[in-house]
């Protein structure tokens, strides 16, 4: 057989907690019932996701997940940070929804990725189609980054991230590249406010900016410290 299509089924509460997210990021409702089963069909372009509502259903409780596979992974992610912060004023960095940003994989071969967690509590996770880049070693903390990014954004274990890139960021090597110290500050500033910590965040924040960078790193950091200013935008005022 050929040209086949599978499309995902994935539990809500609400369909009222999930079209309006969605609809955020440029998807259409296609379809919608209330009766006899909430239904709705949402579709951006080539991409449909479907979602049957249940009333009693708790968002901290899904395992609903699928797997999406991408051309165009940072285009992709930009077209839906630009949809958040039209519609919330921000890009959703924590609690639920929120939406990660892209990173290697190390489970993944590599392959940069990142998710959205949306009202339902279903894990969106997109992955990008190209070969990733031959990685150099940048030292111990570049590993321990890319182990942390396991357990959060692919394990859904933040605590458990936090804690051994803690570990990391306490003990410092040589070997260290800045732009990775940088890189695991503001990760580790994500991860906090995704604990509830926001103070924690706020300081992280400050020591990834306050990292000497020479221009040419601070021009491949564009994208993490636009991130670091998604992040401050998320903190309450202090």
């Amino acid at each position: 057989m050929a040209n086949e299509t599978t499309i995902p089924l994935l539990p809500c509460r609400s369909l009222d907690d999930v079209a309006p997210f969605y609809q955020a990021l440029g998807f259409e409702a296609t379809y919608r019932q209330e009766r006899p089963n909430p239904y709705l069909t949402l579709r951006r372009e080539d991409l449909h996701l479907h979602f049957f509502g249940m009333p009693e259903f708790d968002p901290a409780d899904s395992y609903g997940s699928c797997l999406v596979v991408v051309d165009d992974l940072v285009d992709i992610h930009r077209a839906f940070a630009d949809g958040m912060r039209a519609t919330y004023g921000r890009v959703l960095v924590s609690g639920v929804p929120r939406m990660t940003r892209p990173r290697p994989r190390r489970n993944q071969d590599g392959h940069f990725g990142f998710s959205i967690v949306d009202p339902g509590g279903n894990w969106i996770r997109f992955v990008g189609r190209a070969e990733p880049p031959r990685a150099d070693d940048k030292g111990g903390l570049a590993r321990t980054l890319g182990n942390a990014v396991v357990q959060a954004d692919s394990r859904g274990n933040p605590a458990q991230a936090a804690r051994i890139l803690d570990g990391a960021l306490a003990r410092p090597e040589a070997a260290d590249d800045p732009a990775v110290q940088v890189e695991a500050l503001v990760y580790r500033a994500e991860l906090a406010l995704q604990l509830g910590e926001p103070e924690t965040a706020r300081e992280l924040v400050r020591q990834a900016r306050s990292v000497p960078l020479d221009e040419a790193a601070r021009d491949a950091l564009a994208d993490t410290l636009r991130h670091a200013d998604d992040l401050t935008a998320s903190m309450p005022p202090g």
